[in-house]
């Protein structure tokens, strides 16, 4: 069985993967990042206890989960609303916006209100979407692990438990932000569970393991953070009063995915062999005898010992590009930057646009776009987040950067 570990937040970090300062928001919630990454990253539970004595309140707050559920004029899916275990029907808790919004289904405050004092539970879903200091926060936090990120907030009436026992098919930091919730985690019944692997198909298996000895069982105070790997059982309780926690959710990058790209590059090799194009014999049953399996697992493995490390890592770079959002970009400030650019102009790239030069273009998650001509060494500047003006771009250069979104005011 794995070992929780136990960690006070209270406590100087120990030296992190590199220096402290590059990765943040990890070293934040887990301390020291060296130690994180080599014992507990995917394999243990991690509680760490008197982390932040304000409850996270830069990142949210009971006045922020008012503000979001009653001022931004959220729809679904950002929001879902569960009691008992079970999820309402969106109808339970939306209602039309009113006069010139046109929209079915905005989130009414005034059945919310309701619902929370019947015992329901209200979950806001991809925060990191809606949310600026979670916004943030995710970004950074996706930069440093190099796994995707996503957020979403728990706010749970007294006395009441949410959801049953389940496991994620993604790691978690559970943020205790108001409250006190009593947490039971117990080990994986399937380890490591891939996204298409939920709980629900192994329920028994889940109920049974839930009434075992549990790995952690705590009650979770503001200010306190709680790490699960994927596939760890766990369920929570709201003691006394309202709570609130935020569950950012940590969407690794596994060896299956490696693998599903090694075999997507080896069938493109493959599609090239005529033999391998060729029709199966007239009249075929697809018995074993019609499958020819010998000769195309033997083209497998000569097409896989045949691939360049180096396009598979191309390939998993453009599928990751396409996982996480870059920094916020405001249309008209750039619209602003653009039209008032001058030679002096301060610049800098945009913040998580994960980019790199491709011979003459600008490649990112957010687009690409051609810089032939621009100077080698004034791009790799601006790749090193470095503040540069325009006129070293070239103000045509500067333009199309600022216009596609790529380069922001330095």
């Amino acid at each position: 069985m794995s070992h929780a570990h136990h960690d006070s937040g209270s406590g100087s970090p120990g030296p992190a993967v590199g220096t402290p300062a590059e990765r943040p928001a990890l070293e934040r919630v887990v301390g020291d990042v060296d130690t994180f990454a080599r014992t507990t990253w995917g394999r243990d539970p991690l509680l760490r206890t008197g982390v932040d004595a304000s409850g996270f309140a830069d990142l949210l707050s009971e006045a922020s989960v008012d503000e979001l559920l009653s001022e931004r004029g959220l729809r679904t899916p950002f929001l879902r609303v569960a009691k008992d275990g079970s999820t309402l029907a969106n109808a339970a808790f939306t209602a039309p916006g009113g006069t010139g919004a046109g929209i079915a289904d905005q989130v009414s405050d005034t059945r919310l209100t309701a619902l929370f004092a019947g015992g329901s539970t209200i979950v806001l879903q991809a925060l990191h979407r809606v949310w600026p200091p979670i916004i943030d926060f995710c970004q950074q936090l996706a930069a440093d692990l190099g796994h995707p990120v996503q957020a979403n907030a728990y706010v749970t009436p007294p006395q009441n438990q949410g959801f049953d026992d389940h496991y994620d098919v993604h790691d978690v930091f559970v943020l205790q932000v108001a409250g006190r919730k009593r947490w039971s985690i117990h080990a994986p019944v399937h380890p490591s569970p891939l996204r298409d692997q939920p709980w629900t198909d192994r329920r028994d298996a889940v109920r049974e393991a839930a009434l075992g000895e549990p790995v952690i069982d705590t009650v979770l105070e503001p200010g306190d953070v709680l790490y699960l790997p994927r596939g760890y059982l766990h369920s929570a309780t709201a003691l006394g009063g309202l709570t609130i926690h935020l569950t950012l959710g940590i969407h690794s990058w596994t060896r299956y995915a490696v693998a599903e790209e090694l075999v997507a590059l080896a069938l493109r090799g493959l599609a090239e062999d005529e033999e391998a194009r060729g029709s199966l014999p007239l009249g075929t049953d697809l018995a074993p005898g019609d499958l020819d399996v010998d000769l195309l697992s033997a083209k497998l493995r000569d097409a896989l010992d045949g691939l360049d490390p180096a396009s598979l890592a191309e390939r998993m770079r453009t599928r990751r590009l396409g996982t996480q959002r870059p920094a916020p970009v405001g249309p008209l400030a750039q619209h602003a930057l653009s039209a008032s650019l001058a030679a002096t102009t301060p610049l800098k790239l945009r913040a998580h646009l994960d980019a790199r030069l491709d011979g003459t273009t600008l490649m990112t998650r957010a687009g690409s776009v051609p810089i032939a001509g621009l100077d080698v060494d004034v791009a790799k500047r601006l790749l090193a987040g470095e503040t540069v003006v325009a006129e070293d771009l070239g103000l045509p250069h500067a333009r199309a950067l600022i216009e596609a979104g790529l380069v922001v005011a330095g």
